[in-house]
């Protein structure tokens, strides 16, 4: 792993991707760090691409900020030019190429990109080199660690959109509770053919109690 890839992984956040059987979840929690100062606690970091696309962000806010309206505007181009959704692959491609293009100067990132197309449910971590790799969940950030024990433990290639929110939910606020850049709220998103939902802060509240978390 590249020395650049091991400083992403020391980025004051958590976010995190899964596949289910019916349907993509993206989530991650709210905090804001500056070194040992609590910036911002109540973060946006999860951004709504499109009706199937949503993008898990960690680094620099700017340089988030900015390439979350990059594929905003690319996506919704391809839309208008095809009259069709653009292909997660093809999403995840084209900010692999952007990212790329800037590695002697990059961006200061790690990214999720989670969706749904035809083909089913993708997950894709990309890295500020342009590195995108999918797989069926990841984790970034520097609570990736305590969200990877979670996930390790309890993901079920077969489970379903109900019971990834709760891993969800479980996973994040596992690193929260470990992780001090890491906190004050989670946000979850579940994507699948019909719609992209974000899930309540009331719910996500009820669904950690009733695990007694």
């Amino acid at each position: 792993m590249s020395e650049m890839s091991e400083e992403l992984k020391k980025t004051g956040t958590t976010i995190l991707g899964m596949v289910c059987k019916d349907g993509v979840i993206v989530a991650t929690e709210r905090r804001a760090t500056m070194g040992t100062l609590i910036a911002h606690k109540s973060t946006k970091k999860l951004y709504k691409i499109d009706e199937h696309l949503g993008l898990c962000t960690a680094g620099l806010v700017g340089d988030l900020q900015v390439l979350s309206r990059y594929l905003s505007a690319e996506v919704n181009l391809y839309r208008l030019k095809r009259d069709a959704q653009m292909p997660v692959k093809s999403a995840a491609t084209l900010m692999s190429n952007i990212l790329n293009q800037r590695k002697f100067y990059p961006y200061y990132v790690q990214l999720i990109l989670g969706g749904w197309d035809s083909q089913g449910g993708h997950v894709y971590s990309l890295d500020a080199a342009g590195g995108a790799i999918p797989d069926n969940y990841t984790a970034g950030g520097s609570g990736s660690p305590y969200v990877f024990g979670v996930l390790e433990d309890q993901y079920k290639d077969d489970m379903t959109v109900e019971e990834g929110i709760d891993l969800a939910a479980r996973a994040m606020t596992a690193a929260m509770g470990r992780d001090s850049a890491s906190g004050d709220g989670i946000d979850i998103a579940v994507i699948n053919e019909k719609e992209f939902r974000t899930i309540s802060e009331e719910e996500i509240k009820t669904r950690l109690e009733k695990m007694g978390k």
